[in-house]
This record gives structure tokens, C-alpha cells and sequence, in this order.
């Protein structure tokens, strides 16, 4: 691999800009090169947002993205502003419930309840973390020790427990679109 370039975008307030921090410790954690940028609007809460992170086997000499290998978008606001960024063959991970609208053109699609298994486990602030989950257990990014080992060092310690819980629901529903892809 030379380069991948990641990007989590939905809406402000969605823990998006946590959640790109988080995965560029977990990747650090398993010795991976990485770099993270974010960008959101004005408004506090439902405004455009995302964050980037971009893995390189050597140093970067650009570390933002150009062209997206793998988006999550846990928004419509998200995918309609970044899907000009795709590259042919992207991996698109969508919540199903928050992203109707999904993009033509030659793109992998994973649409998956990602809100609903956060509300399942216990809130729905936890759909970052999900995505995170799903995103490494996919990917294969980074490992699951250095996934929950990032939430542990960059979430408080008391919702430690309930984002521990979400890496394990992200894995566990990443392993469900398996199956059902591979049946």
C-alpha cells in the first residue's frame, strides 16, 4: 500500500472529528504512518463535517486527501459533498437509516443500521465508534487491540465501557455484511 485516504463526513456533532482522531492512535499503536485533517462549518450541530486520515507506508509529502479510497458517512450531507472525491472501486460504509441516497458509479456500497446498533447497545452518540469498528474490521486498517486501545486513551474513562462495547458491535455487524455478501 502507498497511500489510502479515509474520510468519516455526516453532520456536526456526529463525534466524526473523535472518531478520525481515535483511528489515527489506533493506527500509530500498530506502527502505521498516518495524518488527520478535519473541516467542519460554522454551525455547532448539523452542519457539513468531516475528518480525514490518510495512511502511507512511507512519509507523506501532501497530507490531505486527493482522491478517497474508503468513505463512512454517517450523513446524506456527508456523501453528496464528498462524492466527487471517490476514486473508481471506493468503499463506500453507509448508515443505512442516515444515507438514502447513495452514489452511481463504480463504487463498493456497504449500507449497514450502523445508528441502530448504537441505539441497541446504548445511546446513539456511540455510531462513531460503530463505524470505526466496522471500518478496521473491513479494512483491515488497523488491529482491534489498537482500535480499543485508542478508545480507551482518547474517550473519558467513564463511557470507556460503552465505547468498548461499540468497537465490538462495529466488528460484530462488519461480520454480518460478510456473511450475507459472501452468501
Amino acid at each position: 500500500m502507498d497511500r489510502t485516504e479515509i474520510r468519516l463526513a455526516g453532520n456536526g456533532g456526529q463525534g466524526l472529528i473523535l472518531g478520525a482522531l481515535i483511528l489515527f492512535r489506533a493506527l500509530g499503536l500498530d506502527g502505521r504512518r498516518a495524518a488527520q485533517s478535519q473541516s467542519y462549518e460554522p454551525t455547532s450541530r448539523g452542519g457539513f463535517c468531516y475528518s480525514d486520515v490518510i495512511v502511507t507506508d512511507d512519509p507523506s509529502d501532501y497530507p490531505l486527501v486527493t482522491r478517497l479510497d474508503t468513505i463512512v458517512a454517517l450523513a446524506q450531507v456527508g456523501l453528496d459533498r464528498s462524492v466527487d472525491l471517490l476514486k473508481p472501486g471506493a468503499l463506500v460504509i453507509a448508515d443505512e437509516r442516515l444515507v438514502q441516497a447513495t452514489p452511481r458509479g463504480s463504487f463498493r456500497l456497504l449500507a449497514l443500521p450502523i445508528s441502530e446498533r448504537a441505539g441497541e447497545i446504548g445511546s446513539s452518540r456511540i455510531a462513531n465508534i460503530i463505524a470505526l469498528g466496522v471500518l478496521a474490521r473491513i479494512s483491515g486498517l488497523c488491529s482491534r487491540e489498537a482500535l480499543a486501545e485508542a478508545v480507551r486513551q482518547e474517550t473519558p474513562e467513564k463511557f470507556a465501557a460503552l465505547n468498548l462495547a461499540a468497537v465490538d458491535g462495529g466488528f460484530a455487524l462488519a461480520e454480518t455484511a460478510r456473511l450475507a455478501a459472501a452468501s
